[in-house]
């Protein structure tokens, strides 16, 4: 379980698990401590979840003629986030260290959970991930 240790002033440090946030709070500056521990904590999976939405999405666009389609749910286990394209392969390359791609697919599988790829009978697929709570 996620602990915060708070007195006023002092910075929020939330560990990297995955365990829901547990504060104990005393004094007038309860709700503020409240809020700015639930801030950090909720800016670092927002921009956690904005990376694994803009990482398919991108190559969606960029390896498809048929866009894709998005789906951004809240669950009680974090954010599940589902890319739908028209491609049946995906085509996850390796990293290219002069810069010219290949990184969104591992950055996908370190910074999510529950990735999975279905692939449609129609053709196309989805790509699930989920930004952990």
């Amino acid at each position: 379980m996620r602990r915060f240790s708070m007195t006023p002033g002092e910075p929020v440090h939330a560990s990297p698990d995955t365990a829901p946030l547990h504060l104990d709070l005393q004094g007038r500056s309860a709700a503020a401590q409240a809020r700015r521990a639930a801030r950090a904590d909720l800016v670092t999976a927002l921009d956690t979840a904005l990376l694994l939405i803009s990482e398919p999405v991108t190559n969606a666009v960029r390896h498809t003629s048929g866009g894709c389609l998005l789906e951004v749910r809240l669950a009680s286990e974090g954010i599940d986030i589902e890319v739908t394209d028209t491609s049946d392969e995906p085509e996850p390359g390796r990293p290219d260290r002069r810069g010219a791609g290949g990184w969104g697919w591992h950055l996908v599988n370190r910074l999510g959970t529950d990735v999975c790829i279905r692939h449609h009978a129609a053709g196309g697929k989805t790509i699930h991930v989920r930004v952990p709570r």
